[in-house]
């Protein structure tokens, strides 16, 4: 449960940022970060 609320999050975020200004590329890239610092926040909570 906890990767895929990480998955959701992280998607969400990438798109909302990366959405079309950064193109197909900068959406990933934003989609890893996020998806790497939500992981710390899960292991905080």
């Amino acid at each position: 449960m906890e990767k895929l609320l990480r998955i959701i999050g992280a998607a969400w975020g990438a798109k909302k940022i990366g959405g079309g200004k950064c193109g197909c590329i900068g959406t990933i890239v934003v989609f890893f970060i996020l998806y790497w610092l939500l992981g710390y926040v899960f292991e905080v909570f």
